[in-house]
């Protein structure tokens, strides 16, 4: 039980949110940052981070030993919570529903951050009408080893593209590899719609900029800087603006000016410079909502992709297959799918063995370097693009696969598929009743 002596009580728009443990580290590998202080940051930028997050229900990402412990999600709002806090009732695809948090104002986000809310994941929907987003999601995710200049070059070719179809994108970085643009949009279109609008923005900037962006949702098919539509999908969330990153650094995910992309670099926005900035420039996305857009030309592209035999993009894998999708395998495992087509295509089986799996990122990570050292004059063969680092999200954490793919191997020294090490996969028991059962 907490003692009055190990809380603090801060008083913030009249409402009294008690800190407990406020000495306690959050992040302390590489900087020493306090609970108590990780609260106060939010707070100094806290009309940027309630922008993003206000009246939306929220999933609690908590990370209760801090950056560099293991983070899980909650949904459901805890039974013991403030009566000045609000919920909304939200539906998830499964027909299942969850009462969540929605945060209105600084006491609010105070309370959730001392949950150990390091980052803020608020679902892109106002509490009025949760059926029809108003914000549609642009995520760019770097495959590894692509460069930190590909991303703000894919980055503008989403702008350039934006400005065709009518539409305002609010860049801002990831707070990690990437960088995300959002798209104020009026909501009357359903979950479906502004996902299937996103495959379509997707697959219109790969074909602008080929070599740099990929649409495509295998890992093993992707390059360059992967534009993940499905982060559009009902019950994914984003990390939003004002967020604390868990890395060692603690880099914020921050809004920015175009002009500002250029030459911006994530690790100058770190929970020590940002309150600086957002005192001298203000919020760079204070006007995201006097301006929102129609997704109509986006939709027309899509109806040109489907009429010109684009099938459906795949859905996250804990969806029910959607109506026109196309078979939800692995190209490198698909034997037959190319037979449920209109078109017969026969696909490429790519060679790859899974080396690591944990949900501590750093002892896979480890798991891949002794594997490279085991075998050395493999390793040498391996391009960028083929060491696959998965961040796998479980029903209620994450955690790291790591994969190989030999196909610039040659076949007979190519090494066989041995046990993973680490081999510690904290969805495997699941995923086989699942497969059994079927879904909740």
């Amino acid at each position: 039980m907490a003692t009055e002596s190990a809380s603090k009580i801060l008083s913030i728009d009249g409402h009294e949110v008690q800190i407990t443990n406020p000495e306690k580290l959050y992040f302390s590998s590489q900087i020493n940052v306090t609970k108590l202080e990780l609260v106060q940051y939010y707070i100094s930028v806290a009309p940027g981070a309630l922008a993003g997050i206000q009246d939306r229900p929220i999933v609690l990402k908590r990370f209760v030993n801090g950056a560099e412990g293991e983070a899980f999600y909650q949904k459901r709002a805890p039974e013991k919570r403030p009566a000045w806090l609000r919920t909304v009732i939200l539906s998830f695809p499964s027909g299942r529903t969850a009462e969540e948090i929605a945060v209105d104002d600084t006491s609010g986000l105070a309370w959730i951050v001392n949950l150990g809310c390091i980052e803020l994941h608020p679902h892109p929907v106002r509490s009025g009408d949760l059926d029809h987003p108003d914000e549609l999601r642009i995520d760019l995710d770097p495959v590894p080893g692509v460069s930190w200049d590909d991303v703000r070059r894919v980055a503008l070719e989403v702008q350039g593209f934006l400005d065709q179809v009518g539409l305002r994108g609010w860049p801002k970085t990831s707070g990690s590899r990437g960088m995300h643009v959002n798209v104020r949009i009026e909501p009357r279109w359903t979950f479906t719609q502004v996902r299937r609008a996103a495959v379509a923005l997707s697959r219109a900037v790969e074909r602008r900029a080929p070599t740099l962006a990929s649409s495509k949702w295998w890992k093993e098919e992707r390059h360059g800087v992967f534009l993940d539509y499905n982060q559009n999908a009902k019950d994914r969330t984003t990390c939003s603006a004002y967020s604390v990153r868990p890395l060692p650094d603690a880099r914020v995910s921050t809004p920015l000016y175009w002009e500002e992309v250029p030459d911006c670099n994530p690790a100058d926005f770190t929970i020590f410079t940002v309150p600086e900035r957002f005192v001298k420039i203000g919020h760079p996305h204070a006007e995201m909502d006097a301006s929102p857009g129609s997704l109509e030309k986006l939709l027309e592209l899509a109806d040109k992709d489907e009429a010109a035999g684009i099938a459906d993009a795949p859905w996250p894998p804990h969806f029910r297959k959607a109506e026109g999708e196309a078979a939800r395998v692995m190209p490198s495992r698909a034997k037959s799918a190319a037979k449920k087509i209109a078109i017969k295509k026969r696909r490429v089986k790519m060679p790859l063995i899974t080396v690591a799996n944990s949900p501590d990122k750093a002892a896979a990570l480890a798991g891949l370097e002794r594997w490279k050292a085991k075998h050395a004059d493999i390793a040498s063969l391996l391009a960028v693009d083929d060491v696959l680092v998965d961040s796998m999200r479980g029903r209620s954490s994450t955690w790291t696969r790591i994969r190989i793919n030999l196909h610039h191997v040659p076949e007979e020294q190519r090494p066989p598929q041995e046990t993973p090490e680490p081999d510690d996969d904290p969805t495997r028991e699941w995923r086989e009743r699942w497969k059994k059962q079927g879904p909740e």
